[in-house]
C-alpha cells in the first residue's frame, strides 16, 4: 500500500512539473525582443502528427507594417522543462512571398510546452522572436 502510495505521487508530481505555465503566451504574432519586426507564425493548416515533420509559414514585418523581404531567419527551440532541443532542425528555406517565408523540418516529438526560437537578420538589423506552443495529442494548441 505504501509503495503504491509512493508512486501514485511521484506520477502526479511529474504531471504537474510538465503541465505548461497557466500563464504562457500562446499568440502566433508579436513583436520581436527589440521591436525591430513584427513577426508572425503561421503553423499548418492540418494538425500534424507527433513525430510527423511538417512546415510552418513565417510573416516578418516592419512595425509601420512593410513586409520584411531578403532576411535571414536561423531557428532553434526545445521543450524549456525538460531540457532539450528541438528533435530536428528546421531552416527557413525560402522566401514565399514579400516577407513571408517557409520554415521546414519542424517535428515536435512528444507532447507538452516547446518554445521556437527565431534569429532574425535583415537590413532593418539583428533581433530574436520567441513563440511557444503546446502540443497535445491532437496537435498544436492554439
Amino acid at each position: 500500500m505504501r509503495r503504491h502510495l509512493v508512486l501514485t505521487t511521484t506520477f502526479a508530481v511529474a504531471l504537474t512539473a510538465c503541465a505548461a505555465p497557466k500563464d504562457l503566451d500562446l499568440s502566433l504574432r508579436h513583436p520581436s525582443a527589440q521591436g525591430t519586426y513584427i513577426v508572425q507564425m503561421q503553423p499548418p493548416a492540418a494538425q500534424p502528427a507527433i513525430g510527423q515533420l511538417h512546415a510552418w509559414q513565417i510573416t516578418l514585418s516592419s512595425p509601420d507594417g512593410a513586409p520584411v523581404r531578403h532576411a535571414r531567419i536561423a531557428v532553434d527551440g526545445g521543450m524549456p522543462q525538460h531540457g532539450h532541443g528541438l528533435p530536428t532542425r528546421p531552416q527557413v528555406t525560402r522566401e514565399l512571398a514579400d516577407g513571408t517565408y517557409l520554415m521546414e523540418g519542424m517535428k515536435f516529438s512528444m507532447t507538452g510546452w516547446w518554445e521556437i526560437k527565431l534569429a532574425i537578420e535583415s537590413a532593418a538589423g539583428q533581433d530574436t522572436a520567441v513563440f511557444n506552443t503546446v502540443i497535445d495529442t491532437s496537435g498544436v494548441k492554439r
